[in-house]
């Protein structure tokens, strides 16, 4: 089995309800104006899922023009920038060598400013997972008692967002924390799991936040800002009830991988969590997989095509890991094309109704049995052998700007059924369990117990 991600542990303790999904296209963020609190010691912290690369992407700022401001930023290079500010001057900067790009692991980053603190290097601090990074491209620690604009009276923090007008970030946020006043270590966040190793997150409701700390659960979808340790609420822009997501640091579900280049270097453009795959190539079709890749177990997904050509250029699939992606994906796996027609390793026969434009095709994936059934709104157009001992990727194609939505258990669309799958994981159309047989959700929880 492979997974591309973190977090696969069955049981971990303290569960994290629900994350928020931010997509730059429509400018999602959050921001609240702070008054006077600690300017030289505190720590924020959050888990984050990102799903774009190659742009300049701001987690928090305290901000208060464009000459004075405390930026934490995943640059385009995939590097972790944390930088300070004043009257034009930047007095402050750690940038990482680590670079940071997988689009299907959920990172925990604590980030702590500390300039009262004697010793120099522990000024500025940055953890990830747990341990701290200790192996810069730049540092430049501040002075002894050199303030931050986080907590500057009558200014702004934003979340997802450098000042309300770019560098917007894409993907998810959970359990997004400022404690004011105090330099806290990882330890207060999360910890190791004992038979994993894994870093998980710890309940954080007990911490004292300070006058401008905040504690963002995103379980109120009603008021996404809500702060959960008291009154420090944020103003939510852009981002309503459909972005509150069930894809979490305790329960990471599968989504679009925007690793995996396919025919000719050309891949889709991703957006909303990477659930939503437009396939720009005028010409030629490009692929959409899954981040999960799975050899056994029983597997669930849907994929609601928002618009598609149709006929045998639109398919839903699965698709062998050893495939060449440098050509059609279709010639390394199975798929259900849009005329109806079923493909195997590139050789084309009838199978069932043709689809397109609204119509909503499930993979019903049994790798224990070796057979996969494609179901077209509900209503399933038969059964195909597959090949044992294989790994598969789930699927969509098509091109010249057509476009589906990926629904792996956490959709990113509203979705009227709420089906589940037999252990309560998943919000579907259709219900994943099919004469009597459970089938499951691409999300790390069920991958611990049923994948290998």
């Amino acid at each position: 089995m492979i997974i591309l991600g973190t977090n696969s542990i069955k049981e971990t303790g303290f569960n994290v309800a629900n994350s928020l999904r931010f997509n730059s296209g429509s400018s999602d963020h959050l921001n609240r104006s702070t008054s006077s609190g600690d300017r030289l010691k505190w720590t924020w912290s959050a888990w984050i899922k990102k799903t774009k690369n190659g742009a300049d992407e701001d987690l928090f700022s305290g901000y208060h023009n464009s000459s004075n401001f405390t930026r934490i930023q995943i640059g385009d290079t995939g590097r972790f920038n944390y930088i300070n500010k004043t009257s034009g001057s930047q007095n402050a900067k750690i940038e990482t060598n680590r670079v940071f790009r997988d689009n299907s692991a959920w990172y925990h980053f604590v980030i702590v400013w500390d300039t009262g603190n004697a010793t120099a290097g522990n000024r500025m601090r940055i953890y990830v997972n747990g341990v701290e990074e200790t192996s810069f491209a730049n540092e430049t620690q501040p002075s002894e008692d050199q303030v931050s604009h986080v907590n500057q009276d009558s200014k702004t923090n934003y979340v997802g967002t450098f000042d309300g007008s770019g560098t917007f970030f894409n993907g998810y946020m959970a359990e997004v924390v400022l404690v004011d006043g105090q330099a806290l270590d990882p330890t207060s966040f999360g910890e190791f799991d004992s038979d994993s190793g894994i870093w998980k997150p710890k309940n954080v409701s007990g911490l004292t936040f300070g006058t401008n700390g905040f504690y963002l659960d995103f379980e109120d979808s009603s008021a996404l800002g809500n702060d959960a340790a008291g009154s420090n609420n944020f103003t939510v822009n852009n981002l309503t009830a459909i972005d509150q997501s069930i894809d979490t640091c305790t329960n990471n579900f599968a989504t679009f991988n925007p690793l995996i280049t396919t025919q000719s270097n050309s891949l889709p453009v991703f957006s909303e969590g990477n659930l939503t795959s437009t396939f720009d190539n005028g010409s030629t079709n490009e692929f959409a997989l899954s981040t999960f890749a799975v050899s056994s177990g029983k597997w669930y997904a849907e994929f609601k095509w928002v618009d598609a050509t149709g006929g045998g250029t639109t398919s839903v699939g699965i698709v062998r890991t050893d495939a060449n992606f440098n050509q059609d994906v279709n010639d390394n796996g199975i798929s259900y094309k849009g005329n109806g027609q079923k493909n195997i390793n590139g050789s084309s026969s009838s199978y069932g109704a043709s689809f397109g434009t609204g119509n909503i095709i499930s993979i019903v994936l049994n790798m224990d049995d070796n057979e996969v059934t494609f179901y077209k709104d509900g209503a399933s157009q038969g059964t195909i052998s597959i090949t044992a001992d294989l790994t598969y990727f789930m699927y969509c194609s098509d091109y010249n700007n057509k476009s589906a939505d990926a629904n792996f258990g956490a959709p990113e669309t509203s979705v009227s059924s709420g089906n589940t799958d037999g252990n309560g994981y998943g919000n579907f159309e259709y219900s994943p369990t099919l004469s009597g047989v459970n089938y499951y959700a691409l999300n790390t929880k069920n991958l611990a117990e049923y994948g290998g």
